[in-house]
């Protein structure tokens, strides 16, 4: 009986022992899952749309900021124009921004147009392997987590983990969170590598949080997959530079909006206000940009700077749009606000775009006189010493231009890289133009050489005149050869190639030539001129007054003193 008892007493222990394990188990699952109601109203479902309307996928996603602020996979992102989350509660908002992206690990965050978010706390510490986790998926029901274990954390990106779980995800459960015991959210699930299976995989929520947006955004090459419009950084200086990258890279018409929206963000900055007026002008609207640059004058904390650029834009769009008139802009209104920049603070770069003013003015005696103070400070280089060459051309001094365009030149170190063409090219043709041919050959040659094979048919035709002048009749004869080949549409080159051929005796040669040109232009008098005088020349006369009657017919002054000389 005794020894009954004791058994009897050992069961009874050991039924005790599983019951408050049994019971251990239940408390600690209970615990666990007590968050689950709360947690669930941050799980959502996610929709993406093609240009067309069209579903492009499904997932899943949570938010992780009061603010809207929250994290899916992207895949669904690639070529949407549109997306929605539909909470807990049924009701949808819109994604309104994606925040930043990582399409190697298949992750997005992104921000919904909600006031009312309940984001999930993102923990910050990573789950020990052989940790109890729980998967939430998306349920408008009443929340229930599937619990699993944490197999393996593997480290990512030098301090994030990757987990591999032992857990039962459905297919569509892709982009749920997954969470600790303490409802804290530690990873966001992948895909499976295969349906059914119960080994599964979590990324690092932390990671996926610490995605942000900064100022090359825009030309990320995974954001461009997607359509929908991509955050600006919260940093104003990032913000600068995407908006700069963002100019290079966008459409026009989300480009505005992504201007736009920096004004939002940043109301008080005058930069914004500066950037839409030259968006605007560019797309022809003065008012609006005018009003823009006051606006940027009422909250500017450089005003100088700001001045500068009120006074840059109106003279850029009176340079570059003098067949679009408004009438509250001028030359005189730029110079007006440049000199008052200069006024609250005098910098080099404003007397820059002053003296410009002056001599779009035509003043060209005090755009000269401030180009030469300036070519004693910092800013003496090619383009200054150009800038006052044109001042020098305006005032007919031949001398002082050229000598000015020698200095342009000879800024420049040797051998010379391509930004010396502007400057050569302008010497060539002040060489040209004061019958300094073969000098200005050498230029032309130098221009050449400097632009590889960026010279065209007009190139060659323009070394060909000057090497004329020169005398330089081989030279002149390979040029015009090359500009017919390169250009064989154009009649004016197979016209002066004939003319040449003409002069060096070469009669054959232009005959061929002119009747080219007649083929490529036969409502043109010049083709006509030529074939009758090298026929004449020929001695076949009679064709070659015939081509001269036609040309003349079409109104060549030439042709009448022609048909005098080979009639007789």
């Amino acid at each position: 009986m005794t020894q009954d008892k004791h058994i009897n007493m050992k069961r009874w222990q050991l039924l005790m022992v599983l019951l408050i394990l049994h019971l251990s188990m239940f408390f600690t699952s209970a615990e666990a899952q007590s968050w689950a109601s709360k947690a669930a109203k941050s799980v959502f479902t996610l929709k993406t749309f093609a240009p067309d309307g069209s579903l492009i996928a499904s997932s899943t996603g949570f938010f992780v900021s009061e603010k809207g602020d929250a994290m899916s996979i992207f895949t669904p992102f690639i070529n949407a124009q549109r997306a929605v989350i539909i909470d807990a509660s049924g009701k949808e908002y819109a994604v309104d921004r994606i925040i930043s992206a990582n399409e190697m690990y298949d992750v997005v965050k992104f921000r919904v147009a909600s006031k009312n978010a309940e984001p999930l706390e993102v923990a910050t510490t990573q789950a020990a392997n052989g940790s109890e986790v729980w998967m939430l998926p998306y349920s408008t029901k009443k929340a229930n987590g599937v619990k699993g274990t944490v197999q393996k954390s593997e480290t990512i990106l030098d301090q994030y983990a990757y987990y591999t779980l032992s857990l039962s995800m459905a297919d569509n459960a892709v982009g749920s969170p997954l969470l600790n015991a303490n409802g804290q959210v530690i990873g966001m699930m992948q895909p499976a590598a295969q349906s059914g299976s119960t080994t599964n995989y979590a990324i690092s929520a932390a990671y996926v949080n610490s995605l942000s947006a900064n100022g090359f955004s825009p030309s990320d090459a995974t954001l461009k997959k997607t359509h929908i419009k991509i955050a600006l950084p919260e940093d104003k200086d990032q913000a600068q530079l995407a908006l700069f990258m963002a100019g290079n890279t966008m459409d026009p018409a989300h480009y505005a909006e992504l201007v736009d929206e920096y004004i939002k963000q940043f109301p008080n900055a005058a930069d914004g206000y500066i950037t839409r007026a030259q968006f605007n002008v560019y797309h022809d609207k003065f008012a609006a940009a005018d009003a823009d640059m006051q606006k940027a004058i009422s909250v500017s904390d450089a005003l100088d700077d700001t001045y500068y650029n009120y006074a840059r834009i109106i003279y850029q769009k009176e340079i570059y749009m003098q067949d679009k008139p408004y009438e509250a802009w001028s030359l005189d209104k730029a110079l007006e606000h440049i000199r008052h920049s200069i006024e609250i603070n005098p910098q080099i770069a404003y007397t820059h775009l002053e003296a410009q003013i002056l001599f779009a003015k035509k003043e060209y005696t005090e755009a000269g006189q401030l180009f030469e103070q300036l070519l004693q400070t910092d800013l003496r280089g090619a383009e200054l010493f150009y800038e006052n060459a044109r001042c020098k051309e305006m005032l007919e001094d031949t001398t002082a231009y050229l000598a000015l365009l020698d200095s342009a030149v000879n800024a420049n170190s040797r051998p010379f890289l391509r930004e010396a063409a502007p400057y050569i090219w302008a010497r060539a043709t002040a060489l040209y133009n004061t019958g300094k041919y073969r000098q200005a050959v050498l230029d032309f040659n130098e221009y050449e050489k400097v632009m590889g094979n960026q010279v065209n048919a007009n190139f060659y035709y323009i070394r060909e005149q000057a090497e004329l002048g020169g005398r330089q009749f081989q030279q002149a004869l390979e040029d015009i050869r090359k500009a017919t080949e390169m250009a064989p549409e154009e009649f004016i080159y197979w016209a002066e190639r004939a003319s040449l051929e003409i002069r060096v005796s070469m009669t054959d040669d232009a005959i061929r030539s002119a009747q080219t040109c007649i083929n490529v232009a036969p409502d043109e008098s010049d083709g006509y001129l030529f074939l009758g005088l090298a026929q004449c020349l020929k001695n076949n006369k009679a064709e070659g007054l015939r081509n001269l009657n036609i040309a003349k017919e079409k109104g060549n002054e030439q042709a009448d003193a022609l048909i005098q000389k080979y009639a007789q």
